[in-house]
């Protein structure tokens, strides 16, 4: 058995890619000692260290009706203009209670309610402090806001770690002081954060491996920037991924699983079978493909 830290990244439906990779990983008998993620990351590596097999997290996100995670609203229904109403008061399109209810749920049945119930230092989450302009590092920075992080819910943690900006409501933590901040998805500021266990500077107690949805680790696409909107998406995509693509240009690609998985859409919350299957597929393909030549 060979004992890895391991780092999921965020891509919100294009996570399904991860069930395929973890597959190919409990066949090799590969195991994580600790484990780290941001927004849909978050949710893999949690299921993870929870102790759920590979088999039951595909039969987890097989049997979920994707739709049902997003919090209904019968008045919205009838008046489409409360929806931008909402989006303009509560700064996100739904509440996300529905995602954390799920979460609490299938964790709560492997025995895991707080960072308590979880062996210490054993997983790890990102997320985003717009008031503060800071990264929150779950639940290590938890202190900072009067929290005592063993009490502090899984779930929720992963809520904020997945609170995508304007799509799901942020989550709002108070300070010491009883100062609000402003918590949203940690891919606004790293949306893979294999820095918190990689390092080329001191010796590693276990080998890193890391899951990235991206075909390599070639520096993005330029962009046509030519009006206000397209600067717009440009600059929210720099932010999630310039610092990421800074530190991996840095150090040596050989521990990461690139899946190709860019075709899908983040947030398609419709997607059928058909492209649930291509994806796991894909993710367990990247990794076997990976695993042939790796060597740590």
């Amino acid at each position: 058995m060979l004992k890895v830290d391991g780092v999921f990244a965020g891509g919100g439906i294009k996570a399904f890619a991860f069930v395929g990779a973890i597959q190919a990983l409990d066949r090799r008998n590969i195991t994580f000692d600790r484990i780290a993620g941001t927004s849909a990351g978050a949710i893999t590596a949690s299921l993870v260290k929870a102790g759920y097999k590979s088999y039951e997290i595909a039969q987890l996100f097989e049997e979920l009706e994707l739709p049902s995670l997003l919090d209904k609203n019968t008045f919205q229904f009838f008046y489409p203009f409360y929806r931008w109403l909402r989006l303009y008061r509560k700064m996100g399109l739904y509440q996300g209670e529905a995602l954390e209810e799920w979460l609490q749920k299938r964790l709560q049945a492997k025995g895991v309610n707080t960072f308590r119930d979880l062996p210490p230092d054993s997983l790890k989450m990102v997320a985003s402090d717009l008031t503060n302009g800071s990264l929150v590092v779950i639940p290590d920075d938890l202190p900072k806001y009067g929290i005592i992080p063993e009490n502090f819910s899984v779930a929720r943690a992963i809520r904020m770690s997945c609170s995508l900006p304007f799509f799901f409501e942020p989550v709002k933590l108070k300070n010491k002081v009883g100062k609000e901040s402003i918590i949203v998805d940690g891919g606004v500021l790293s949306n893979f954060p294999i820095w918190l266990f990689a390092s080329r500077y001191k010796r590693m107690k276990r080998p890193v491996l890391g899951f990235r949805l991206a075909p390599t680790q070639s520096k993005l696409e330029p962009k046509e920037i030519n009006n206000a909107l397209t600067m717009l998406t440009s600059m929210v995509e720099t932010m999630r991924t310039a610092h990421d693509q800074r530190y991996i240009s840095k150090h040596d690609a050989k521990n990461i699983v690139f899946i190709p998985a860019q075709h899908v859409s983040t947030t398609k919350f419709s997607i059928g079978e058909d492209e649930k299957k291509e994806l796991i597929d894909v993710g367990e393909n990247s990794t076997e493909t990976f695993l042939r030549t790796w060597t740590y």
